[in-house]
Order: C-alpha cells, then structure tokens, then sequence
C-alpha cells in the first residue's frame, strides 16, 4: 500500500457548504456493527466474484485467440458460485431452488467476519478496502452482463420461432416457453433490452458513472428475475446474480438518493479514486482497463456478430435442403404396409410435418414424450445438440436432426431429444465425417473451438433413437414421399403435400442466420 494514497473526496466549490457531513462523505470512524458488516460483505462478495469450477480454467487457458468462438468469451464473463454441483438453476427444494451455494458462501462469510473482527478490533474504519471491494463488484457485474447483453443485441438468445414452433398448439408449451416465444416474435424489443443490458455494463466500468449502471441494472435485471420465477423460467438464479451486485453497490449512495429527492435536500456526489504515485502503476490501471473493454465489448461484440449471421447459438448453422422447407400435411401414411387413415388420437400415424430452413425435421404423434425442461441452448459446438425447437415442447412434438445425401436422395435421422437416453451409450455410426459437418459451417464461423467441439461431442453422441429415409419431390417440392424405416425398424411411407399456411404474425425482419 506504500504506493498508493488513502482515497480522498473530489474537490468541491468552496462557496458551497452542504448541510450535513453523512451525505457527502463517510465518517473517519466506522461503528462496530458497520465494520462486521463490511467484513462479511467483503469475504461474500469476493468469494461471489472467483470462478469456481474448473472448466471455466480449463476454457481460459484453451482459448485460440487466433480463431476465437463467441462462446470462449461468453463463459468467461457468465459464471457463479457452484461448490455443491447440481441443483442449478431448477434444482427444486433439495437445492433451494439454485441458492444453496450463495446460503453456504454467506455461512462461510458470517463466520470469517467473526475471526477477522477478533484479529482486527482496532481498525478504525475500512475506507480503502470498501474502494477496492466496490471495483470488484463493478468489473464483475459489468464483465457478466454484457456477456448477457450480446445474446440479446443480436438477438441469439430467444430466437423467432420455427416453423414448428408456429405450429406447434399453445396448450402443448410450457410456461417458460411461453414467456421466451412472446419475446422472441417481437426481437427489436430483445435488442432493445439487450442495449439497456450492455449500457449498464458500460456505465459499471468507469467510477464516476457506476452509480447509474447500477442503476440501470438492478432495474433491468430485477424484471428478468420476476419473469424467471413468475414463468418457471431458467436463469433466475444468475439474474438474481446481477441484482444483488447491483444492489450492493446502491447501498452507499441511498442516503444521498434519499436525501435528494425525499427530503428535498442538498446533496453532492462523491466519488472516491486512488491516487497512484509511480507512473507504472498508473499506465497498469489505464491498461487492464483497455483490456477488459478491448476484449468484453470490442472482440465479444464482433465474434457475437459473427456468430448472429453464420452460427446462432440455439439454431443448426447447416442449411437444410432447400426443395423440401415447409410445412406439410401428411395426406397418407403406411406404417409395415398398412395404411393408416387420419385420426387424431391415432399414437403411432404422422399428423403433421415440417422441414425447417435448417437441417432439421418435425412431425407430431398422439403419443407422449419426454419433456426437454432445459432452456434451449444446449449445447452450441454442434447442430444436433441445439434443442432450443423441442424444449418446453410437449404434445408429441417429435424433432430430428438430418443429414442428407443429396445424390441419393437420403436422410439419415436423429432424434435431438435426449432425455431418457442413456449418457454413457456407446457411439454409434455417423454419416457424415467430422469435416464433412466442418464443411456446413460457413468458414468465418468455423473457430477452434467449433473444431474441438465437434468430434468431442461425436464421441460421446450415442443412443439416440434413429431412422433412415429415402426422399422423392417434385419440382417444386410441394409434393414429398418418404419411406424408409423409423425408429423401431419399422417400414414407413408418408405422402406429403405442402400448404402456404399465413399466419397472423408477420415475418420477422431481424433473423439469425443465412439460410
């Protein structure tokens, strides 16, 4: 500390006296319960701000900054708190809903203020240390949020519903997605909300506009919370995250909030910086400063770019085949060479179909399914792990993921819900090579991370439920016939026929992707 002063006041106009000392600076002597407070607040927050778990080390030292994926900057900013694993974010009352690691940091926090206030009873106040405690709590919540912020600018995060999703009864959608497709139909509001996100970490990074970033984010933050619980949504617990590091850093400024504009009183700002007596030390400041903006807003904000237009996080980047997009309705079905007429409850006839703009295709049973309950990301380093059009999907909504030989007219189908399928089921046979699913990513897109993630993920992709289809179309492939066999090994014929449905809602303008 020898070469740094005692943060001291900003000057003031010496022809203003503000009336009360409280409002405008804190006192040279804390009170004892303040500097218990402060030292337990101290040992949580910092805790709440270390990465714990050891993939976020692992991601950090991997990264290729030669070629790097959105992703490698996104999961360095977006962490917090897991000592006891599982639970998460739904872990439901055996995990106290996601705060048991923030009720067992704050155990640890009570008890250290204890032992530290027994070591340290003559300290008079805790002036400097509450300083460097508040750039902690700054950098972590700006870093974190815009992290959140890019996937909403560029709106990856709720992506517009696909053309099963449209079709798809609303009965048959969780309450969770619900609430993510009333956003996502309407993306210039998820920018907008995404730009109150990023101005709020931008606000964080620097001392004298903190205040209003705090501000901003425990506003902005404090309303994703309530939607999270209110629809049983997924993020409740990191949302949560943000609001009380925000609500941290108001607590020094109430007062003087309260003072202004309850009492109607006058009230100065303060705002408190080091002064660093050797050069060095102040082009180091200046430095670590540009990194984290350099990196966090400049570089992030580019490879999320990229990412909107080659590779959205939540949607395969692969084309699907172009011919057969659409949704159909299935006008004859054979299952072992029986024909099966149309009837709604019939579980095991097809009752309708849909090729997306991607490589993936849909259809619906009247049979139940296992429920995908996660919040539709999945996993992004491959197509078929992106679950964002099954999950919170019930109705028997089935989805699969194909690749296609388009010589010989083919389709090799996966079913892209893995729920009740065994996790250490052994890899099964791929048609297309690790480069060949290179091959569908468009080259900007197609970072180290995408390379490693890849095959990693082949390597451990067993026990999905598959099928294997031939695929005849017309020209203009508003008539389809597949046959094949499904899942079971059992033969199938479908005949499709295309119908230009309008929907009442327009087409988005702002889409992810090129396809």
């Amino acid at each position: 500390m020898s070469n740094i002063d005692i943060p001291v006041p900003q000057s003031r106009p010496l022809n203003v006296q503000p009336p009360e000392r409280s409002a405008t600076q804190p006192p040279a002597v804390w009170k004892g319960y303040e500097k218990y407070l402060f030292r337990v607040a101290f040992i949580f927050f910092v805790i709440m701000s270390i990465p714990t778990g050891s993939g976020w080390y692992v991601n950090l030292f991997t990264i290729d900054w030669t070629a790097v994926h959105y992703r490698d900057l996104y999961d360095i900013a977006r962490f917090q708190p897991n000592f006891l694993g599982g639970g998460g974010e739904g872990g439901g009352p055996s995990a106290l809903y996601g705060y048991a690691d923030w009720l067992l940091i704050l155990a640890i926090a009570l008890a250290g203020g204890v032992i530290w206030s027994l070591f340290d009873r003559r300290r008079l106040n805790y002036n400097l240390l509450y300083y460097w405690l508040q750039v902690i709590v700054r950098y972590r919540a700006a870093i974190g949020i815009i992290g959140f912020a890019y996937t909403k600018v560029l709106p990856v995060q709720m992506p517009y519903p696909s053309e099963g999703l449209l079709n798809t009864n609303f009965g048959d959608l969780t309450s969770q997605k619900i609430y993510w497709l009333s956003i996502s139909i309407v993306p210039w509001y998820q920018v907008f909300a995404g730009i109150v996100e990023l101005t709020a970490g931008i606000l964080l990074l620097f001392r004298k506009t903190a205040t209003l970033g705090a501000i901003f984010l425990f506003a902005a933050l404090g309303d994703i919370v309530y939607v999270n619980l209110a629809y049983d949504g997924g993020v409740h617990v990191y949302s949560s995250y943000f609001v009380l590091f925000a609500a941290f850093l108001l607590v020094k400024d109430v007062p003087k909030i309260y003072n202004l504009l309850v009492r109607e009183r006058y009230t100065a700002p303060v705002n408190y910086e080091l002064q660093f007596r050797q050069p060095w030390l102040r082009w180091a400041r200046i430095g670590l400063k540009a990194a984290v903006i350099y990196i966090f807003l400049i570089l992030l904000g580019w490879v999320q770019w990229e990412n909107f237009r080659y590779d959205p996080y939540k949607q395969p980047a692969a084309k699907g085949i172009t011919a057969l997009r659409g949704y159909y309705e299935v006008t004859e079905f054979r299952l072992n060479n029986q024909l099966l007429p149309y009837h709604p409850l019939d579980s095991l006839r097809w009752q309708q179909v849909t090729f997306e703009k991607w490589t993936t295709l849909t259809f619906k049973v009247n049979r139940p399914q296992r429920l995908d309950l996660s919040n539709g990301g999945g996993s992004p380093m491959r197509d078929i792990n992106r679950t964002f059009e099954l999950a919170g999907v019930g109705g028997g909504q089935r989805v699969f993921y194909y690749e296609a030989d388009t010589v010989h007219h083919v389709l090799y189908l996966q079913d892209k819900n893995r729920s009740g399928v065994a996790r250490n089921a052994p890899p099964q046979p791929q048609f297309l090579t690790a480069d060949q699913e290179y091959r569908q990513i468009h080259e900007s897109a197609l970072t180290t991370r995408r390379r490693r993630g890849i095959p990693r993920e082949r390597a451990r992709d067993g026990g999905r439920p598959r099928m294997t289809l031939h695929y005849e179309t017309n020209a203009d492939g508003s008539e389809v016939v597949l046959r094949g066999v499904d899942e079971r090994n059992d033969s199938v014929y479908v005949a499709l026929k295309r119908l230009n449905k309008q929907y009442t809602l327009s087409k988005s303008s702002l889409n992810a992707g090129e396809y």
